[in-house]
């Protein structure tokens, strides 16, 4: 049945063309006309002509082209099978029908491929996207080190300042001053440390020993005393960095060569915790030393709260406090209502009004917010 529709198209087309040329034939004036408009399309419509050539009469007759050679194909298959021939003859109608995208005919020339627009704007954008991010980062480095930053440490390799024998005497009468007569008593190693941030005693440790109605000056060492401010701690939890101010007496039950801690996450090697309860807590407080950049700290606020000295430092004291100092000492004051242990150099009595003593370190430590200027200036 396909083979007579197809034979049937090739008659129609070609009795078509008879019929069209007898009637141009038997009628000059139609013949004439057809003239007229094909010089009319020729000389106005160049470019649509050649369009409607290319694009319509042309594709138009390889299509009946095509058919007949189809059709010559499928009588030829009935009369002696070729499936090669077969093969070759359905291939240029499968690139006939193959869909097209016709350009406009005032662009580039009809047949001509064109490259994509986007082939040239896509590699312009890669240098806008990454030439953005370098002026953030610049932008955003001394925002990250500024919480970071503390006082200015002193030169480590410059030599500390000596104190002349009447400013030792000035800091030798202030301790002796802040004493109560039971403190002066009761305890044989004085450990007076200036929290202050500048004056000529500021952050520095001066050790006593109680001799005769006096004192008689171990060594002055360099301290590190606490940042003074609320912090993070490193793991999301805000902690005070301050050191307090106040008497305290050494806790006989934490003295550690080696130690952690376990708020700061820090070493304390040779810690000397104070035997000081707030809240019904036992605080971290502590002398120890330190390590590593931290050295180059000492002289400065530096710590998380507690007095930091140097590894040696650190080391023989706590040494000779264990090896000279152990006996009796008073129990200071404890508050009921606050459940904390008085820091203020009130001591405990009995109901005779006797002191009340325990086994402990006969060793005072007082921290006070001066640092050895106007005396007056610094009551106040």
């Amino acid at each position: 049945m396909a083979s007579l529709r197809q034979l049937s198209a090739v008659y129609l087309l070609a009795a078509s063309g008879f019929a069209v040329s007898i009637a141009l034939a038997q009628h000059p004036d139609w013949a004439a006309t057809a003239k007229l408009v094909a010089d009319n399309l020729r000389e106005r419509g160049g470019e649509a002509a050649v369009a409607l050539n290319e694009e319509a009469l042309k594709p138009g007759y390889a299509m009946a082209r095509a058919e007949a050679d189809d059709l010559m194909g499928s009588v030829a298959q009935l009369m002696n099978p070729a499936p090669v021939r077969v093969a070759a003859a359905k291939a240029p109608v499968a690139q006939i029908f193959r869909p097209r995208t016709i350009p406009p005919i005032t662009a580039e020339p009809i047949g001509q491929p064109r490259e994509p627009d986007l082939v040239q704007v896509v590699p312009a954008l890669p240098p806008v996207e990454t030439s953005k991010p370098a002026p953030k980062q610049v932008a955003r480095a001394p925002l990250e080190l500024a919480p970071e930053a503390t006082e200015p440490p002193p030169d480590a390799s410059a030599p500390m300042p000596a104190l002349s024998d009447a400013e030792l005497a000035r800091v030798e009468q202030r301790l002796k001053d802040s004493l109560t007569g039971d403190m002066f008593d009761h305890f044989e190693l004085f450990l007076y440390v200036s929290k202050a941030s500048a004056g000529p005693w500021a952050q520095h440790m001066y050790v006593f020993q109680k001799a005769g109605s006096g004192f008689s000056l171990l060594y002055n060492w360099p301290v590190s005393t606490g940042r003074e401010r609320l912090e993070d701690n490193g793991s999301g939890k805000p902690l005070s960095s301050i050191t307090p101010t106040g008497y305290f007496e050494l806790d006989p039950d934490r003295f550690h060569a080696h130690y952690n801690s376990s708020q700061w996450h820090h070493p304390m090697p040779h810690a000397m915790f104070f035997n000081w309860m707030t809240n019904g807590l036992q605080t971290g407080i502590a002398i120890h030393g330190v390590m590593g950049d931290d050295i180059a700290h000492l002289g400065s606020r530096a710590s998380a709260g507690c007095v930091r000295l140097a590894p040696e430092n650190a080391a023989l004291l706590f040494d000779l406090i264990r090896a000279n100092y152990k006996g009796l000492v008073p129990r200071f004051a404890y508050d009921k209502k606050t459940a904390s242990i008085t820091n203020d150099g009130v001591m405990m009595h009995d109901t005779d009004g006797r002191l009340q003593l325990t086994e402990g370190y006969k060793v005072l430590v007082f921290i006070e917010n001066y640092g050895g200027g106007d005396t007056v200036a610094a009551l106040f």
